[in-house]
């Protein structure tokens, strides 16, 4: 097919290993030996690679290595998995956790830029459309692959991890441009939608943002406007969210008792589902505007983890299949969260779009690290029920900013 090229195989096998395998397998492997806090600490270094992503695109347009950071991205997360087993100290799985999401950071990155710099504006659409494809399949393997493989295998499953990662070079070797045309802006390609699920480090198009001077004048300007309340409320619902998924196969079984094999089976049942939502989640957005459809999004969202609270609370049979059922409403939120957020940012932004791209961009990526991490600290403290409550209560103040913001598309601040 015209819009599909070989090394589009390459992020099929990132997505599969970094984005499906990681995501579940990490957090089961430090839960053998170690408490939430230092789950929440790993899955927050892993997703700090996020925000590595504009130092990658910059040496990529100055030195012009595209190629050269395709791969060493890749062999980074291989790298990150591989050694992950073996690693005895907490400082040392710190260390490995934060290799494998620079790896994913920079294999993503350069990714997107061998479209938006070697090929003409209108081909953008579709060619991204297709490597997004390439990627949400891949993780959705990744994930099924993630519940064959059990936690007690979880250390097999990393060192798999990490060489499909590794296999991933090879489809970039011939496939990949070898370098890209003149310099060409590249920060509309991320006005796109992310197609794909939702994670901490599972949205690779949402973490790209350049880092400037002039941006961060730009962010503190940005404050004071109808985008400034949508960027705290985007912060406080996103960073909720990625608590519960940074931890979802412990959280799973520790509190609701799905084991991860069922856990990992539904999340990808959920994440297929998902997928299938975005085009109706577009035709909302359009029909009725991003913002109604953002804040019902965060409302569902509201209503799951309220629910999955209370189902914390009580024993029953049947409590895992409800959790699972729960669970599958939160997952499918992304798919209008991920439309109407795109939206709402090219409208209220005060700058141009891709501007406004780069300021939220940098604002997701910085979100999945605090819930990460700040998610560890709650369970330590509490227990693996805060985590829900967290979810619940930061989503809910997102919600509550999110009605402040007053939005006419006739009248936007662009």
């Amino acid at each position: 097919m015209k819009w599909i090229e070989p090394w589009y195989v390459s992020y099929a096998l990132l997505g599969l290993s970094a984005a499906g395998l990681l995501p579940l397998l990490l957090p089961l492997f430090v839960g053998r030996t170690s408490g939430a806090a230092h789950i929440g600490l790993v899955m927050a270094a892993f997703s700090l690679g996020g925000l590595t992503s504009p130092l990658w695109g910059g040496i990529a347009d100055r030195f012009r290595l595209h190629r050269w950071l395709l791969r060493g991205g890749l062999v980074c997360t291989a790298v990150g998995a591989v050694f992950f087993p073996f690693s005895l100290s907490f400082p040392l799985r710190i260390v490995l956790a934060l290799v494998s999401g620079v790896g994913l950071a920079a294999a993503s990155t350069i990714a997107n830029l061998f479209i938006v710099e070697v090929h003409p504006r209108e081909e953008w659409d579709a060619r991204i459309g297709w490597l997004q494809t390439f990627y949400g399949g891949g993780q959705v393997i990744g994930l099924l692959l993630a519940g064959v493989i059990g936690q007690a295998s979880s250390d097999k499953g990393l060192w798999l991890a990490g060489g499909i990662s590794l296999a991933a070079v090879f489809p970039a070797l011939p496939g990949a441009p070898a370098k890209s045309a003149a310099f060409v802006s590249h920060q509309t390609v991320l006005s796109h939608s992310a197609h794909h699920i939702e994670w901490p480090a599972g949205s690779p198009q949402h973490l790209y943002h350049r880092l400037s001077l002039k941006g961060l004048r730009m962010f503190f300007a940005a404050l004071k406007t109808s985008f400034g309340l949508f960027l705290a409320a985007w912060l406080f619902s996103f960073a909720g969210s990625a608590a519960f998924f940074s931890f979802y196969p412990v959280l799973m079984q520790k509190v609701y008792g799905v084991l991860p094999g069922r856990s990992s089976a539904g999340y990808a049942l959920a994440a297929g589902l998902g997928l299938i939502l975005y085009a109706p989640a577009g035709k909302w957005s359009a029909a009725r505007g991003p913002l109604p459809v953002l804040r019902g999004a965060l409302a569902l969202r509201i209503m799951a983890f309220l629910a999955l609270t209370l189902l914390a609370m009580i024993s029953f049979t049947g409590r895992g299949l409800l959790a699972m059922l729960l669970f599958l409403f939160v997952v499918l939120a992304w798919s209008l969260l991920s439309v109407s957020s795109t939206a709402l940012v090219a409208s209220l932004s005060p700058q141009n779009e891709g501007e406004g791209m780069g300021i939220f961009n940098a604002v997701t990526a910085l979100s999945g690290v605090i819930g990460a991490a700040v998610g560890g600290w709650a369970a330590s403290s509490w227990g693996y029920v805060a985590i829900p409550i967290m979810s619940m209560i930061s989503v809910a103040l997102g919600f509550l900013i999110m009605l402040k913001i007053n939005y006419h598309p006739e009248f936007s601040e662009t």
